[in-house]
Formats: structure tokens, sequence, C-alpha cells
């Protein structure tokens, strides 16, 4: 079985007055034929943590909250296994306004390009199932039947393929914590001008593209 990962940095606000509104989105796919060496990366930074410290982390590893040592810890582990990630970046400012007003046809579009995109560099296996799995937040109300709905509807319709679409909690699913961490560092890449997690990650990287240039 293969799986695609995704998860998403930065947020959909569009008011720039307001300090915490980022200039950029980022939606991430990581693309994996076998999960487990993946979900090893997460174990093992968990094994290295002292009692304290898994306890205050209360099962998942999250981006903005990692030292900096965690974070390069997981990205140079993931650069050394068969991955392939792809990402879309929206610069806000130049997004259509009518889009701003719609933020849940916003994602889907993005997510439904990000597929095509698989699809066109020919990542997903005809022979083996596929399973996108989305990360799910209490507050994020993007990923619903909706999305999922739209997803596998235009899949189907374009690729022929039948694609499995779960959403689950990061806590559920430690490939989520994985594909957070590389949405971060692609992310801070254009959102602070710091390359440093992204250049370890770089190699995997098949596709980096705008959706608005």
């Amino acid at each position: 079985m293969a799986y695609i990962f995704l998860d998403e940095s930065g947020d959909l606000g569009f008011d720039f007055t307001k300090k915490k509104t980022s200039h950029y989105f980022v939606i991430t796919f990581l693309f994996v034929d076998n999960k487990r060496p993946v979900e090893k990366i997460v174990k093992k930074i968990f094994a290295g943590l002292t009692r304290k410290q898994i306890k205050a982390h209360d099962g998942i590893l999250h981006s903005y909250k990692e030292s900096p040592r965690t974070r390069q810890k997981l990205l140079s582990g993931l650069a050394g296994k068969d991955v392939s990630i792809l990402a879309i970046y929206l610069n806000k400012k130049k997004v259509y306004t009518k889009l701003q007003d719609e933020k849940q046809v916003l994602y889907n579009y993005v997510t439904n390009i990000l597929l095509d995109r698989i699809m066109t560099r020919r990542l997903l296996p005809l022979n083996k199932k596929v399973t996108l799995i989305a990360s799910r937040y209490e507050t994020n109300k993007l990923l619903n039947e909706n999305f999922k709905d739209y997803l596998s509807g235009q899949i189907l319709q374009n690729h022929k393929i039948k694609l499995e679409i779960e959403i689950k909690t990061p806590h559920q699913e430690k490939c989520l914590q994985v594909v957070d961490m590389a949405s971060w560092a692609i992310f801070r890449k254009w959102e602070h001008q710091d390359e440093s997690y992204y250049n370890l990650i770089k190699s995997k990287i098949v596709e980096e593209s705008p959706l608005f240039p």
C-alpha cells in the first residue's frame, strides 16, 4: 500500500493588519510507498527524550513547539528515507478576492492541484491501493466530508484511480507529525527567508510551485 500524507503551514486569513496573519500558505504532500520507516523517525526521537519531555509532548511532535535540535534530527532522518515531497505555496496577497472569501474552495482547489502533480509525475503506483491521510485539528473546519468527496471525485474523474481519503489526528498517525515538520520547513523558507531547515530535505522535494506567481 502507498500513502500520501497531507498537512499545511501558515493560515488562510487575509487581514494583514493582524500580527499573526501569515503572508504565505503552504500545502505539502509526503508520498511514501512504505510508511514504517517514516514512523520509526518519530519513535526514535521519542526514545531519546526524558520521561518529563515525553509527558509534555503528549505523544506528538509539533514543528512550532520543538527545539532546533529535534527539528534537525527529524528532517535529517526524513532525508535518508525513500520519500517524495510536493508542495504548493501561496503568496496570499496575490490570491483573487473571490477565493479569499471562499477558504474551503481555495483549500480543496490547491489540494487537488497537488494530486494532479503527483499523477503527472507518475508517483502513484497503479498496482497498489493508495490512501491519502490528511491532518485534522479541532479548529480546522476545512477538512470535512465535502473535502473527501471533492478530492476522491476529482481523482476518479480525471485519472480513473480510486483514492481512499482519511482524516486523522497526528496522535493517531505518526507520519502526519513528519509531514507537519516538512511543511513547516518549506513555509519558513518563504515566510521568514530561512532555508536552514528546508535545505535538510531539499533533495526529497520533487516539486515546489507557486499557485499565484
